[in-house]
This record gives C-alpha cells, sequence and structure tokens, in this order.
C-alpha cells in the first residue's frame, strides 16, 4: 500500500492518492439476464474477485448450476475485464454432503449459502432446521469449506429490528459450538452484538459488512418520507450499531472485510407496495469505504480490510496487481438502465469525497 500526496497543475490544494492490493467483494448479488450483463460492470471494475450469491429463481443448489451460472457472469463481464466469480450452493433442506464436496473439490463453488428459509429475497426453498443440516455442515467442517450464513430469524413475531439479535443466540451461537472446525461467515453484521460474537469466535468466524450499514441507520429509511432505496435485510439499526460497524471496519480486526451485499432491484419493484429489499451499491462501494477509513483517520488499514482479510479467512491467495483511489470528488449517476427500466444506486448523484483512479494488473 503507498500512500502519496501531489498536487493539480495550477492548484495549490494537495491531492491525496491511496494505492492498494486489488481488493475483492466477498458477497455480491449480479442476478442473471439482462440485470446481470447491466450491473456486472460496476462490481468488475472495482473488484478483482466477488463472492457471487446463489439465490436465483430457480436457485443454484448443484453442481451443474453453479458452473453454468459461472459461464454466464464470465461472458457477461467481457473480453477486457478479468474478474473473477467465486461460485457459491445455495443450502436446502435436502443438499446432499456429496454434492457439496464434489462441487468443492472441483473448484465449482468455494463457499455454501445459508439462508433460513423466507428470511429475504427469494429464500423461500431455504434451511427450515439449522440443526437437521448438521450432516451437510459435518461434511464443510472436514473439507474446509465455509459457510455463509444470513443471520435473521423468521420467526414474524419477533420485531424485525431484533432478527438478527434473536438468530445470533437462538441459531448462531449453538452452531458455532456443535462444529468448532467449521469456518463461518456471518453476512451483513448489523449490530454491535454480533461483531461481540464475530470476534469472540474469531479463529473460525468471520463477518462481511456492507458500506451502506456504514453510512445509514433505521431514522435514513423515514428522513423526509419513506425511502425504499435504503430498505435491505438485515434492516438497518439504531445508530450506536452503525458506529460500533465503522469501528469495527477501522479497527484493524482480521475478521471483518468487505462484503457489499450490493443487491439491485428495479425500481418498480423497490417502489412498490411490497417493496424488494436491497440496496444496490456496487457504483459506489470502495469510494463509501475509503471515506470511512479516512473520516476515521485509519487509512493505513484500509488494504487489509479491502484486499487482504477476506482472503486469508478463505484460504485463497492474494491479488497481484493494484488499484488507486483518489481523494478528489466524484459523483456517479443516479441510476444505471436495465431494458426499459432502472436501477437506483446508493449515493447516486451524491458529492463523493474519493474516486477510482488506475487498475494495473
Amino acid at each position: 500500500m503507498t500512500l502519496d500526496s501531489m498536487f493539480d497543475a495550477g492548484s495549490p490544494k494537495a491531492e491525496t492518492a491511496l494505492t492498494i492490493r486489488r481488493p475483492d467483494d466477498w458477497h455480491v448479488h449480479l442476478r442473471d439476464g439482462a440485470m446481470l450483463k447491466a450491473v456486472l460492470p460496476f462490481t468488475a471494475r472495482q473488484f478483482a474477485r466477488g463472492i457471487i450469491m446463489p439465490n436465483l429463481v430457480p436457485p443454484v443448489v448443484s453442481v451443474a448450476d453453479a458452473a453454468s451460472y459461472r459461464q454466464r457472469i464470465l461472458e457477461a463481464r467481457g473480453a477486457d475485464s478479468d474478474f473473477q466469480p467465486l461460485m457459491t450452493c445455495y443450502l436446502t433442506d435436502h443438499t446432499s454432503p456429496n454434492e457439496i464436496e464434489r462441487g468443492f473439490a472441483e473448484k465449482v463453488w468455494v463457499a455454501a449459502k445459508l439462508y433460513p428459509a423466507g428470511a429475504t429475497t427469494n429464500a423461500h426453498f431455504g434451511v427450515t432446521d439449522i440443526p437437521a443440516l448438521a450432516p451437510v455442515l459435518a461434511r464443510m467442517e472436514k473439507i474446509g469449506m465455509p459457510v455463509l450464513i444470513h443471520g435473521e430469524a423468521t420467526d414474524p413475531a419477533i420485531d424485525i429490528f431484533d432478527r438478527e439479535a434473536a438468530f445470533m443466540e437462538a441459531e448462531l451461537i449453538p452452531l458455532l459450538k456443535r462444529h468448532e472446525g467449521l469456518k463461518v461467515v456471518v453476512e451483513h453484521a448489523t449490530t454491535a452484538e454480533t461483531l461481540d460474537i464475530v470476534r469472540e469466535h474469531r479463529r473460525h468466524c468471520a463477518a462481511t459488512i456492507t458500506p451502506h450499514h456504514l453510512i445509514i441507520n433505521r431514522t435514513s429509511i423515514f428522513q423526509g418520507g419513506l425511502r425504499p432505496h435504503l430498505y435491505c435485510l438485515p434492516v438497518a439499526k439504531r445508530e450506536r450499531h452503525r458506529l460500533a460497524l465503522r469501528k469495527a471496519v477501522t479497527s484493524g480486526d482480521s475478521c471483518f472485510f468487505i462484503g457489499t451485499d450490493t443487491a439491485p432491484h428495479v425500481r418498480g419493484k423497490k417502489e412498490a407496495e411490497c417493496c424488494s429489499a436491497g440496496v444496490f451499491g456496487g457504483a459506489t462501494a470502495l469510494q463509501t469505504y475509503i471515506e470511512v477509513f479516512d473520516e476515521a483517520g485509519a487509512l493505513d488499514r484500509f488494504e487489509a480490510f479491502a484486499s487482504e482479510n477476506g482472503a486469508r479467512f478463505y484460504g485463497l491467495p492474494l491479488n497481484s496487481g493494484t488499484l488507486t483511489l483518489h481523494k478528489r470528488p466524484d459523483r456517479v449517476a443516479v441510476s444505471v438502465p436495465v431494458e426499459d427500466e432502472e436501477v437506483v444506486i446508493f449515493r447516486g448523484n451524491e458529492p463523493l469525497a474519493w474516486s477510482l483512479g488506475e487498475i494495473r494488473r
């Protein structure tokens, strides 16, 4: 990592440039078809690799499903891109341990995603009884394959703002004790208490943290009226949790790393009577993350969070090449077109303090 100050020609104002090892995104929703083609370039511009979520319809439940989806992503990325999709398997009540091991051994997928049934977008095929999944998790533990968990309880009687906490107590902590050698990633952590659980079990547990949960709290969703493009699952929490997330990412703790959870939905589905959950942050992710580190005076810790912690947890090599970010004003479009509709970009048309710069492969 290099941090340089330079002067623009004709301007006395110093510009800061930070060059880091090329980063990765450990939680990406690319969807499929026209949506895939529209949103993939934003992720591929910022990240060398991405963990691809399997919650398509139908979901990615087999080795053949994952291989086919990976090929569609490679075709959509374009010949001038070297972005590498890292595929995952969607766990169900009927997942076979042998299929899990075969896909991992053949390097078709690198992890499996556990959605509690009904917890989020296209999660209705998910797991209804996590302890009953023990044979699959035991096999994953044996072969060193991580499980990625959407950590929310689905009981409708539980307040939506308490569903992450309820899941951690009822499901995650017991799972971590039952499978002490299983690599577990708590996806898109949103509470201070979840961060504490991850730290306590950091020998085999980590967490991804999104850019939008570092910027918004639950009040943001209702400021000036209902703001559906800020609605996601897990939903943003109180301000104390947002501050805890910012402290965690800038702490230097190796158990935290990038997972944008960029999750596009067309405007019509976000502004519908029943709003789809998801924030499309793929176009402004790194600019948002580095802004948080800059504000905390922690730019020296940004490379580890963005480019090293995740790869080391997954047991994958660090990327070669570099990406430079510049501390100079930037602004991206409000939305990206998808056929005859559009997807609204998180922080689109807002002033950004940092901009993307050169990539060296």
